[in-house]
């Protein structure tokens, strides 16, 4: 193994990154471990979803255990949302939600992309606290009262569209002041139709678009929005259904007009929330409506999106690639639509560009400076057939690192401490077809999830670590014992 070269490799953005939701009002957390092993591939960024009403009498339960006795006919009456909520801001913790989560999903080589409610009476100082709890979190997403020309969140009844914009702009500055590590987004409703002029409200959101760093619109091609308290059948008015079509029109003019109130300025783009309910399509629907949303992706040749959010890994309900177990819910029930979106984000289209640059030496600094933005190694590896037998060792120098790996299209997430590898399942669905030369790359997001500020002056942008050498690869052919 010591006869290997190996190479500098830059990992960077995708045509059209894919993005996950973790968690939320319909599902609970699933550990970013078995995400990787069902998908073979880590993501862009995982969404997770908090509110933070910290002035209220039930703060900091949530809002659905704290008001169990409560009649409840629709999924906000709540007194405030019923998200997870955020443990940190003002007079906070950093060893619970959503932070624990935060560092699973770094630690497994994504990005972190935080939604939050916020209450938008509360001072600068939970603000700023807000901004220092994310500041060693590398390049986080942070989207800050979604959905926000709606009337459904608490925050919008607390406060008028004009209030609900003004505190995104004020907001928008304490954290990028404190916090320049972060970047904003603005998540408004968008067009609803592909006939019109405007998107809805966005006279009154036109500065809070300029103040932040992405756009984006949630969008589902079809929603029962009366979950759980109603069953969607024919004739019921809490669902609908939209073609495939009209979502990508008016997503992209949507898009449009971003630019145009960013006065020619094309922001990022993103699509924070995109599905289609299967309570409404049925599975098998659900799973086709995803593959042609993303062909027409593929053939636009404006490139409008920077990515979607995939709403949700599990859910309770029918929105998810799992459904959870009634029974258990730490059991995941695969859907149709798992398989297919496996096979959309192993596309080219949808993974993260490549390039090996110049030979290395060891030891060989790598930087990690998101899922975007990264440089690791890479070492060609010489296959004569189809492997029975496919492992990575580690010793001494670098059993204690943190490390993602990719072989085949496959990635495989290796802990401190863990001594060896199997990386056999990224021949499983992929065999071989004869002899193949193919690159191991090696990439070490943060051990601990979180930046070192003792790194210099970058440290809330890079993370730096030491390779000391290669691991030692074993690569058998047949059975040991026939």
């Amino acid at each position: 193994m010591s006869e290997l070269k190996a190479k500098v490799i830059h990992m960077g953005a995708a045509q059209c990154a894919v993005d996950l939701g973790d968690g939320s009002e319909r599902g609970e957390y699933v550990n970013q471990d078995y995400i990787l092993q069902k998908l073979g591939r880590p993501h862009r960024a995982v969404s997770l979803m908090y509110c933070y009403y910290p002035n209220d009498k039930e703060w900091p339960q949530r809002i659905s255990e704290a008001c169990k006795d409560m009649e409840v006919n629709f999924a906000w009456d709540y007194p405030y949302d019923d998200y997870f909520t955020y443990k940190g801001g003002l007079d906070g913790t950093k060893d619970d939600e959503p932070f624990t989560y935060m560092r699973d999903v770094r630690r497994h080589g994504q990005d972190v992309l935080l939604t939050m409610t916020i209450d938008p009476k509360v001072t600068d100082e939970h603000l700023v606290a807000i901004a220092h709890d994310l500041s060693t979190f590398g390049r986080v997403m942070l989207r800050i009262n979604h959905e926000a020309t709606g009337d459904w969140f608490s925050f919008n009844k607390r406060g008028s569209y004009e209030e609900v914009a003004a505190f995104f702009v004020h907001a928008c500055e304490i954290i990028h002041k404190e916090a320049p590590n972060v970047q904003t987004i603005i998540c408004l409703d968008g067009c609803k139709e592909v006939e019109d002029e405007k998107m809805e409200k966005e006279d009154i959101f036109a500065e809070a678009s300029r103040a932040a760093d992405i756009v984006s619109v949630d969008r589902y091609m079809a929603l029962h929005w009366g979950w759980p308290y109603d069953v969607a059948e024919e004739g019921g008015d809490t669902f609908a259904r939209y073609t495939v079509d009209k979502i990508y029109k008016i997503a992209k003019k949507s898009y449009e007009r971003y630019t145009f109130l960013n006065n020619g300025v094309k922001k990022p783009m993103v699509l924070s929330e995109f599905n289609a309910d299967a309570d409404v399509t049925g599975a098998y629907d659900q799973a086709s409506m995803t593959r042609e949303f993303c062909e027409m992706l593929k053939a636009d040749k404006e490139k409008w999106l920077s990515a979607f959010t995939m709403y949700q890994f599990r859910d309770r309900g029918r929105l998810g690639l799992e459904i959870e177990d009634p029974n258990n819910q730490d059991v995941g029930i695969e859907q149709p639509l798992m398989e297919e979106y496996r096979k959309i984000i192993h596309e080219d289209f949808f993974s993260p560009s490549m390039e090996e640059k110049e030979e290395t030496a060891f030891p060989a600094k790598m930087r990690w400076g998101g899922s975007e933005d990264a440089d690791g190694v890479a070492v060609n590896l010489h296959f004569e057939s189809s492997p029975v037998f496919c492992e990575a060792y580690f010793n001494e120098s670098n059993v204690d690192m943190n490390l993602m790996l990719e072989l085949n299209g496959h990635w495989f997430y290796k802990a401190p401490g863990v001594k060896c590898i199997d990386m056999m399942s990224a021949f499983f669905k992929k065999p071989l077809e004869g002899a193949a030369d193919m690159a191991l790359k090696i990439f070490a997001p943060p051990a601990s999830g979180e930046n070192d500020p003792s790194q210099g002056e970058d440290w809330q942008m890079n993370y730096y670590t030491e390779l000391k050498s290669l691991p030692e690869i074993r690569i058998r052919y047949a059975p040991i014992v026939k």
